[in-house]
């Protein structure tokens, strides 16, 4: 894998990376030969991360920003740039699912935070690092969505629409950047994550999945290495499920 998918000289931004998905891509992306940019609302984990990356031979920034907030995702991009000079590869991962009991208890903060972290934040991102990597003349921006975008639940309406939003900016951005940079996104559905440890036993034993089972966070690796590598040279727009084929 780590042939297939030669990460060297390459830096990689990953957001929500100190733990779940993002850590599992970070830890992937830097055994593949890439530095990475460990970003999440709190340093210490992504510095516990950023330490364990190094720890591989890379190099490593952690970086507390809570990308939810508009004005502070300049500060990150600069922080990137300014420690190596490029991002090669951005991953929008972080996110958030809070839910209330009925769309009427939902509160403004709630519907505001919710569609702030899983799409607001993205975009931002993405608007900011696209444009240099357009300029530069290259790039991937690999955005992490849920099948909830195509699955909604009176569970989640807020969050649904805000990953349903991420794919249509995937595409859009797709077309905005192209053909220099390479827009995807990967649609997971649930995932043995320590974020989801007060269900994952129950979900992993009663999955309708073809897969009979959830996903492990190592497999999400394997689909970011590709969509961030040449091998996906034709590859943008996409949004890739990685289900376990849910029905």
């Amino acid at each position: 894998m780590t042939d297939y998918f030669d990460m060297t000289g390459k830096v990689v931004l990953v957001t929500g990376g100190s733990r779940g998905l993002g850590y599992e891509m970070a830890k992937a992306f830097a055994a593949c030969g890439a530095d990475v940019i460990v970003a999440s609302r709190k340093l210490e984990p992504c510095e516990a991360v950023a330490e364990e990356i190094r720890a591989m031979g890379r190099r490593a920034l952690p970086v507390a920003c809570h990308v939810g907030q508009w004005d502070a995702i300049p500060a990150l991009v600069e922080a990137a740039y300014d420690t190596f000079g490029k991002v090669d590869v951005l991953v929008n991962n972080a996110g958030i699912a809070p839910t209330a009991p009925k769309s009427s208890d939902v509160t403004e903060e709630l519907f505001d935070k919710t569609v702030g972290v899983n799409f607001k934040g993205p975009f931002r991102l993405s608007a900011l690092v696209g444009d240099r990597m357009f300029e530069a003349g290259s790039g991937a921006i690999i955005n992490v969505s849920s099948m909830a975008a195509v699955h909604p639940s009176a569970t989640y309406p807020v969050y649904a629409g805000a990953k349903a939003a991420l794919n249509i900016m995937t595409q859009a951005h797709a077309m905005e950047f192209g053909p220099r940079v390479r827009v995807n996104a990967i649609m997971c559905g649930p995932f043995w994550t320590d974020i989801a440890k007060s269900w994952r036993e129950q979900a992993d034993a009663n999955s309708p999945a073809a897969m009979k089972r959830i996903g492990r966070p190592e497999e999400i690796a394997t689909t970011a290495l590709y969509l961030a590598s040449d091998r996906s040279s034709f590859t943008t727009g996409a949004i890739i499920r990685l289900d376990g084929c849910v029905p």
